[in-house]
């Protein structure tokens, strides 16, 4: 009997992997379903590795635009099979094409469209699989696939938001810190053999930025190692939960910065927990997915906490009013939709809400980058300025 690697989610939201005996990949997801298991990918022992979306090359509006396709040509009428053979022809990505023609294959032998995006994890996360598996057993693929691809486009936009506000700033420090690396290294020796020529006394500012370039010039390998050393050592401990844990909370804890980051992720959690519930996925399976969603560990915690006291009886509503993380509003608009049995547009309603925080949040860091970064750049040029030109000044001075 064929054996299959698999990888789930148990009833406490732990990922879990092993092996499974089935007389098919339809069986063996089977079995694992009959133990509570959420199957997160199922492949058979020896297929080699799924595609995967960073080292492919298959970008996040990658599959943006395949759902968006695959949404349009179902909801026309097209079957699947037959949606997929138009979609390889118009890619031109020549590994979206492999892995929607080895979709295709998998569809046309007899697979269920979401069994055969499980081989493709890395592609396809738990969220699009659960949906498409429910979409599936409802019959409203089309339906589904089309909600896919809106709350794609929303989070793709949502990003671009908060990159946009960041890029500059961090264009305007890079060139700062590009300039600034130049004139230690090229200008100031130079300079610093003139004024030892002609004995200038030298202010402050000069002697600090002759020492950088001692430092810089004489001793380059512990300014480039030690911060390096540092930075391995720091990103292995923030890997640890602890480490995770009091990154996210000094974060959470910053002006500006800690508002953007706790808006922003309300915002994809809200929105993910509406799409799976309004794609009839189990409250218990969304919990667990919606956790993953969400690298900041705090949220993760929060969310496996609401998952063990939805699975002993718990209104979803109770722990999202009483753990301090979710604002109040989380817990009183998911108790309003619990008792009208409209959940999910309860959950749509949150999301936009706190879209609308994030935005403004957005505007107000972008407000406040504006005259910070020049004062920054008015500090930076000045102790360059002062440093530089006070000597060549006081030299001139003597003739």
């Amino acid at each position: 009997m064929p054996r299959f690697s698999y990888r789930v989610k148990d009833q406490l939201g732990k990922t879990v992997k092993g092996l499974v005996e089935g007389k098919s990949a339809k069986h063996a997801l089977n079995l694992l379903h009959e133990r509570g298991f959420f199957v997160i990918s199922l492949k058979e022992a020896g297929e080699p590795f799924a595609i995967r979306i960073h080292s492919s090359g298959i970008s996040f509006n990658d599959l943006v635009h395949f759902t968006r396709q695959l949404s349009t040509m179902i909801t026309s009428g097209l079957t699947l099979a037959d949606a997929l053979g138009i979609l390889q022809q118009q890619i031109k990505k020549p590994n979206l094409i492999r892995l929607v023609n080895q979709v295709e294959d998998d569809v046309q032998g007899g697979k269920s469209f979401a069994e055969s995006l499980e081989k493709y994890p890395d592609t396809f996360p738990p969220i699009y699989l659960a949906l498409v598996r429910a979409g599936e057993a409802s019959g409203k693929l089309d339906v589904i696939l089309s909600r896919l691809a809106d709350n794609l486009d929303k989070s793709r936009e949502f990003r671009n938001k908060i990159r946009g506000a960041l890029t500059y700033p961090a264009i305007v420090v890079g060139g700062l810190g590009a300039v600034s690396i130049i004139v230690i290294t090229v200008v100031v020796p130079r300079l610093t053999k003139l004024y030892t020529e002609f004995g200038v006394e030298l202010p402050l500012p000069t002697r600090i930025l002759i020492a950088l370039s001692n430092l810089m010039i004489n001793s380059w390998y512990l300014v480039i190692g030690v911060p390096v050393v540092f930075g391995i050592l720091f990103l292995r401990w923030k890997k640890t939960k602890l480490g995770q844990r009091i990154v996210a909370q000094t974060l959470m804890r910053l002006p500006i910065l800690g508002p953007l980051i706790r808006e922003s992720t309300l915002v994809e959690i809200t929105r993910t927990l509406a799409l799976l519930v309004d794609g009839g996925v189990p409250i218990l399976t969304a919990l667990q997915i919606a956790q993953d969603a969400t690298g900041n560990i705090l949220f993760k915690e929060a969310f496996a906490d609401a998952a063990k006291k939805v699975e002993k009886g718990f209104a979803l509503s109770e722990p999202f009013s009483v753990n301090p993380i979710f604002p109040p509003i989380l817990g009183q608009m998911v108790a309003v939709g619990e008792q009208t049995g409209k959940l999910g547009d309860s959950l749509y309603k949150l999301s936009h809400y706190f879209e609308t925080e994030a935005d403004a949040v957005v505007r107000t860091l972008t407000t406040m980058i504006e005259p910070l970064i020049m004062v920054i750049l008015g500090l930076g040029v000045g102790f360059l300025v002062i440093a530089v030109l006070v000597p060549i000044y006081s030299l001139t001075s003597k003739f």
